[in-house]
This record gives structure tokens, C-alpha cells and sequence, in this order.
């Protein structure tokens, strides 16, 4: 047990000095080291008089070494003509290489994010990271290691210290040379796997390569939801479980040729290479130095032992790269390892007793996961997953062969195609499975419980947690808590049955759960409906309108041609007649485009449309200012916004489409008292008080995307809509959300 502290505390230590200096920690950062800590030197040290200098020296030089890793990359960072090209924000042209795979952010392809290095600029030699974002590109091909040019508009990272720069891209960036050998060889792999995996349905095309070489290129958004809301999301990550399998096989393939003591320096081979294949994302750099640290444990005639190895992946990792530090993907990786070294092997012994050995065993591995990750998810998200454990014991049996064969599959797909597409079938249907369970499981009801976000959350889990492990150790408290559940389980099942249907009668406004976007119906008589947006896809926005069974759209609103807003564009249109499109006057012709066929007006301040009792009148944009273009950054498209004032009979509504604090300051004096605030950008941090005051709204809807890239809603944003007493429902905790009058005023009424 010491060994395991000697090389846990300080490996925690580092961690938690280095995510302190960055100026973030994840608060499972403070929980575990303090905890581990504290165990050490109370408990643990004492017993061993001589080695407490020792051990104390060793945390203190780990802390030392990572806050001096710090400092050493804040300061490259911090200075030279990069970063001061942030301060002034301005335009330049450089030339970088690409660090990372361009990601699509918020569920749509046309909004691009890009990890790189810039190394010239204004033509001085430099070498500082930076995150391009790139609108209006449906796909780049990027690879890592790739040189290219771009020009674009430079601003300051907020609450990023090791972070030179965010660069707002104009146009797409130029190739200047191709990737290295090494990474052209492991994009070639992932290229021919994605090849033979066409043979598949769209779900299992997207979801073996995630399993595999972690490529999410193709997961379809709301298959994406799914899993994050079963809690299957680390399914589509390269883990320890994907290294587990290669080491394994590697091992088991060198006995049985009888080179079992060559075993462990092929199996290091084959992690390396995996790493490439799968790009050093946290968690498989967290899972390789793991592994490879305990292969040479195994190499050395040492028994490997989980903590220790787990230990030193951590320091290695945050010594290196002390970025990861503030990596929430890095720290759900670790808690995850940290559970099942831990916490399942105990669980397991006493399931045994009661179960069968192989239910017990994966009962105990999902549990100890789900429990060790929990006050992470809930720092990000505020939400616990109900249904999380069940999901991952029913699609456990189908993880191992997908991986498996997909692994093979990526293996022999540049040699042989056909071969390749023959082990994806079969890998196909185990992903089938795994992904019928996301499915299912995620839309149950109260698959996740809403909680505190933040720190205060992952608090408030923790205590709850030890409040359950008292109850638990009592036979009497055992009783009282059984038949309060009980009780809370019938009353639950009683307001489900009575409950009337969807959508709430009388409805006049609705949220539609589109994801990272903005979709709003306003009723305007039977089956009629003004659609204001349209969301990232055409299939939530139309589901959404069949639910509320609309099938004529006499007025379509799009407030501003940003991707999130215009691409379901066909979704409205699908099995409905759209008699009209609105648009922004300063819009380049893509929403009409969009809507080809549809007459187009734009808005223009100071117009009113009524439609059967529904009156909108639009107070923003001014027409004034040259049409929107690809080039123009992502404020000033959010800022060319249409905003409108809906009134109905007991009801009226401010759709404010993503303008930011700039707009917001303009149309201050011109917002009228509403009920209802579409709260504009998803209640990102960019909000005016002055704006949000003058609306006066007593409910706030904010449309916005699970586990988004953006970080939205911003807690200022949600602070300050509190701060003014506003009640805030949102689409990514509530799915559609309804408005309906009452004699009080509004009431809302959520589909989940």
C-alpha cells in the first residue's frame, strides 16, 4: 500500500499544482489529491518514520516541477508577436502545423475547430499553440503534422493560460505540404477503415471507427445525445479497454508462435503505433503510458501492480504536457481507471456471493465506473444518470467482440478491402447491439436527473453518496428509505399516467430540442405554425413540428445564415407547405438558397407580420452594412441577427436569435416588456444586464446542445439571469420545451 501512495500522492500532487497554476481544476482534481494526501501523510507515513522526508521531498519536487512546467509554457505562450497580436485583435497571416484533427463543434459540419502550432508570423519564426476556427467549410481534410497558411482575425483565449491565441479564420486554410510519413501511414488506416465500414447502416459506419481508432467523423448528432445520455459515451473514445485488447492480443499471439519473452517489447511496439492510429488524445495517452509502464513491470519480473502503474502514467503525463491538468476528458479517463482498480474488485467479491462470477464481474466494473466518473459529469453537465450502470452491464457483452473485430478490420483494411469489409459485418452487429441499448436506454423516462453543476454539484454528490453508505449500513434506516422511494416511485408513475400528452393544450410557443441550436415554433392557429430557425439538421426540427402536428409553416424565420440555425432548413419544409422566408437584410442569399422555391423578404426594423392572432414585429437588424460573407467572423454574422417581438392572446415573447453584448447594447432602449426570453447565442457569456433587464421576462428558454464544445449556457449568464429573477429552463435538461398562458401569466411544460 505504500508503494502505491509513493507513486500516487506525488503523481496527484502534480496534478493539482499544475491545474491550479493553469488558473482551472476540475474539482475531482482537489477531492482526490487532498483525500489521497491526507491519507498518506496521516495514516500511512507515520507507520514509517524514516521515509516520511523521503516522501514528502518527492511531493513537494512533483508539485515544484509541474507549477515550473507552467510557468515555462505560460510564459511562451504569454509573450511575443502572437499573443500581442491577440491583445490588438488583429488580422494576419501565418503559417502553422496542424496539431490535432479539425472537430466539428455543436453537431454541425460548417463550424470547424482546429488544434495547431503556429511557426511563422508577419515573418518572424515562432512556435506557440494556437485553436483555429473556421466557418462555412463542410469538411477539411487536415491531418496532423500537415503545414498550412491561414489569415484570420487574432483574439485573446479566455481562461486558457496555455493558449496563445484563438484565431477566427477567413476562408479555408492553404495546404503547403503534406503530413508526415508516420501520419499519412496511420490516416490511411483510419481512411481504408471508414472505407470498409460504408457497407454498414449510417449508425454503425459512425460508431465502429469511434470504438476503434476514436474517429467520430460520422456519429450522427442525435446518436451522439444518445450515448452521452446512457452514459455509453467513453464507448466512443479510445480507452484502456481498446490498449487492454491490443496488448492482449499481441501477448497472447507471441506465446502461442513461442516468443513469449519478446512479448512485452512487440506489445510496446504495438501501443505506439496504436497511439499514432488513434491520435494522443488524453485518454489514450493516459491508457498507453499506463500500459506501457506496466509491460515494463512485467518485462522487468515484477508483478504489475494497477495504482503504481496508474500513478506513474499520471505524472509522466502532466509533466510533459501539464495542459492536461485541465483536461476534463483526462480526468473522467483517470477517475475511470482510478474506480476499477479501486472499487470494483471488492464489489466484485461481495456480488460474487449472491450472483453469478460473470454477472457479477460486470455489474461491478460498470458500477465502479459509473461511480467514479459521477462527480465529473455532474461538475459538467448537472445531471446524473439514472440509467447509466444498466446500459453499460446490457452492452458490455458487445464490446469486446466490436472492438476486437474492428480492430482486425482496421488492421488489414490497406491490405485487403474485401477482407476488411467482411470483419465490419460482423462487427456491425455487435455495434448494432450497443447502440439499440444507447437508444433505448436514453429514452427512458428520468434517464437523467437534474442536479448542481459546478463544483457545489460534484460537493453535494459526494455527501449524498456517504449519506447512502450510512443508510445502507442500517437495517432500520434501510426501511425508512425503502418505503420513502416507494412512495416517490408510485407517486411518479401516478403523475406519468395522468399527465396529458404532448404538446400541452393551448401551447403558444415551443423550444424545440434541436441540440447546439436554436428551432422556435409559434402556434398561429390549427396545424399552422411560425417556425423561427431551424436548427443544426433537418431531423429534430422535424420531428419536433410532427409532434406538435404542424403542417403549415406560413412564415419561416432565419435569423441569421450560422449553420445551427439554417441547415434543417429542409426538416420545416418536409411534408409541410412553407408559404415565406424571412431573413436578415444583410444576408449572403444562403438561407434562401436553403429554401429554394420559397419567396424571401428581409427583415427590416420597424415591420409587423400577422398571422391569424400571432403579431410579430421585428426591431433589429439595420439593413445598414455591406452582405455577410464566409470571411466575416462569427460575432459579427451573430450580430447581423433579425430579433423579434412575438404577442399572442395572454402571451408575448422576445427572440433575440444570437446577438451579442455589441447588439445588445444598441437595442437596449427599444426591448419591450415580455413574458418569455429566448435568451440569445444559447446564453453564452457575451449578454448585456442592460438588454436582459429591459425585457423584463419572467422565464427564460435557452436552446442549447448537450455536453456542447462552447461551454454554453455560460454560468455568468445563468447568474445573472438568476440575478434578475428570471426562471431558466433549457433544451439539453428538458428536450421541448412549452409556453403556455395562464391566468397568472406563462407557465412551461417540458416533454421530458
Amino acid at each position: 500500500m505504500t508503494h502505491d501512495v509513493r507513486l500516487v500522492v506525488p503523481a496527484l500532487a502534480a496534478w493539482l499544482t499544475a491545474a491550479v497554476a493553469i488558473g482551472f481544476a476540475p474539482a475531482v482534481s482537489y477531492a482526490l489529491a487532498a483525500g489521497a494526501a491526507l491519507a498518506a501523510v496521516a495514516v500511512l507515513v507515520p507507520r514509517r518514520p524514516g521515509a516520511r522526508p523521503l516522501f514528502l521531498g518527492a511531493v513537494l519536487a512533483c508539485a515544484a516541477a509541474a507549477a515550473a512546467g507552467v510557468a515555462l509554457r505560460a510564459t511562451a505562450v504569454g509573450t511575443g508577436p502572437v499573443p500581442d497580436l491577440a491583445r490588438a485583435g488583429r488580422t494576419a497571416t501565418a503559417e502553422a502545423v496542424v496539431t490535432g484533427d479539425p472537430q466539428a463543434t455543436g453537431g454541425t459540419r460548417r463550424t470547424i475547430t482546429i488544434r495547431a502550432r503556429v511557426e511563422r508570423v508577419r515573418g518572424t519564426d515562432v512556435r506557440v499553440p494556437v485553436l483555429l476556427i473556421v466557418h462555412g467549410h463542410r469538411r477539411l481534410d487536415l491531418v496532423p503534422s500537415q503545414r498550412v497558411r491561414f489569415t484570420g482575425r487574432f483574439r485573446e483565449p479566455r481562461d486558457d493560460r496555455l493558449l496563445a491565441a484563438v484565431v477566427l479564420v477567413r476562408g479555408a486554410p492553404s495546404v503547403l505540404s503534406p503530413p508526415s510519413g508516420v501520419q499519412r501511414a496511420a490516416e490511411v488506416v483510419r481512411a481504408e477503415l471508414r472505407a470498409a465500414t460504408d457497407v454498414l447502416p449510417p449508425g454503425q459506419r459512425g460508431v465502429l471507427p469511434a470504438m476503434v481508432v476514436g474517429d467520430t467523423s460520422r456519429i450522427p448528432p442525435d446518436l451522439a445525445d444518445d450515448f452521452r445520455t446512457a452514459g455509453l459515451t467513453h464507448l466512443l473514445v479510445v480507452s484502456g479497454a481498446n490498449l487492454a485488447i491490443v496488448i492482449g492480443a499481441v501477448v497472447g499471439l507471441c506465446r502461442l508462435v513461442g516468443l513469449g519473452r519478446r512479448a512485452p517489447p512487440l506489445a510496446v511496439v504495438a501501443v505506439c503505433a496504436f497511439v499514432i492510429v488513434a491520435r494522443p488524445d488524453p485518454s489514450v495517452l493516459r491508457a498507453a503510458v499506463m500500459g506501457v509502464v506496466g509491460l515494463l513491470a512485467l518485462l522487468a519480473g515484477r508483478r504489475r501492480q494497477g495504482l503504481p502503474a496508474l500513478g506513474a502514467a499520471v505524472l509522466l503525463l502532466v509533466l510533459i504536457d501539464p495542459a492536461l491538468a485541465r483536461s476534463y476528458g483526462f480526468a473522467l479517463s483517470v477517475a475511470a481507471t482510478a474506480g476499477l482498480l479501486v472499487l470494483a474488485p471488492p464489489w466484485r467479491e461481495r456480488l460474487a456471493r449472491r450472483l453469478p462470477g460473470p454477472l457479477a464481474d460486470a455489474l461491478a466494473v460498470a458500477a465502479a465506473a459509473q461511480t467514479a466518473v459521477a462527480p465529473i459529469l455532474v461538475t459538467l453537465s448537472g445531471e446524473v444518470g439514472v440509467v447509466s450502470v444498466l446500459a453499460n452491464l446490457l452492452a458490455a457483452p458487445a464490446v469486446a467482440p466490436a472492438t476486437l473485430l474492428g480492430a482486425l478490420a482496421a488492421v488489414v483494411a490497406p491490405l485487403s478491402p474485401p477482407l476488411a469489409r467482411l470483419l465490419v459485418r460482423p462487427a456491425g452487429l455487435a455495434v448494432g447491439w450497443i447502440i439499440g441499448v444507447a437508444r433505448v436506454t436514453a429514452d427512458l423516462p428520468y434517464a437523467t436527473v437534474p442536479w448542481l453543476a459546478g463544483g457545489l454539484g460534484a460537493a453535494s454528490l459526494l455527501a449524498a453518496a456517504a449519506a447512502v453508505v450510512l443508510v445502507l449500513r442500517s437495517s432500520r434506516a434501510r426501511l425508512v428509505v425503502a418505503a420513502l422511494l416507494t412512495g416517490i416511485l408510485v407517486a411518479v408513475i401516478a403523475l406519468r399516467v395522468t399527465a396529458p400528452g404532448w404538446p400541452p393544450p393551448g401551447w403558444r410557443m415551443v423550444a424545440c430540442d434541436v441540440g447546439q441550436g436554436d428551432a422556435v415554433v409559434l402556434a398561429a392557429g390549427p396545424g399552422r405554425a411560425v417556425v423561427v430557425d431551424a436548427g443544426p439538421e433537418p431531423g429534430p426540427v422535424d420531428a419536433c413540428l410532427d409532434r406538435l402536428r404542424i403542417s403549415d409553416v406560413p412564415l419561416l424565420v432565419i435569423t441569421h445564415p450560422h449553420a445551427d440555425h439554417v441547415d434543417g432548413t429542409p426538416g420545416v419544409r418536409d411534408g409541410r407547405t412553407v408559404r415565406r422566408v424571412l431573413t436578415t437584410p444583410r444576408t449572403s442569399g444562403r438561407a434562401a438558397r436553403t429554401a429554394r422555391g420559397v419567396p424571401a423578404r428581409p427583415a427590416l426594423p420597424g415591420q409587423t407580420w400577422r398571422v391569424g392572432d400571432l403579431a410579430l414585429a421585428v426591431i433589429a437588424p439595420l439593413a445598414t452594412g455591406p452582405p455577410l460573407s464566409r470571411g466575416d467572423d462569427g460575432s459579427t454574422i451573430n450580430n447581423a441577427s433579425v430579433v423579434l417581438v412575438a404577442r399572442g392572446p395572454g402571451f408575448s415573447a422576445l427572440l433575440a436569435g444570437d446577438i451579442e453584448a455589441d447588439a445588445q447594447r444598441v437595442l437596449a432602449g427599444a426591448v419591450p416588456p415580455v413574458q418569455v426570453l429566448k435568451v440569445p447565442h444559447h446564453g453564452s457569456r457575451s449578454q448585456d444586464r442592460r438588454f436582459l433587464a429591459a425585457a423584463r421576462a419572467s422565464v427564460a428558454l435557452i436552446s442549447v446542445g448537450r455536453g456542447n464544445d462552447y461551454g454554453h449556457p455560460s454560468p455568468a449568464t445563468l447568474a445573472l439571469l438568476r440575478d434578475l429573477r428570471v426562471r431558466v429552463h433549457r433544451t439539453d435538461r428538458e428536450g421541448d420545451i412549452a409556453v403556455v398562458p395562464t391566468a397568472a401569466g406563462v407557465a412551461t411544460v417540458s416533454r421530458e
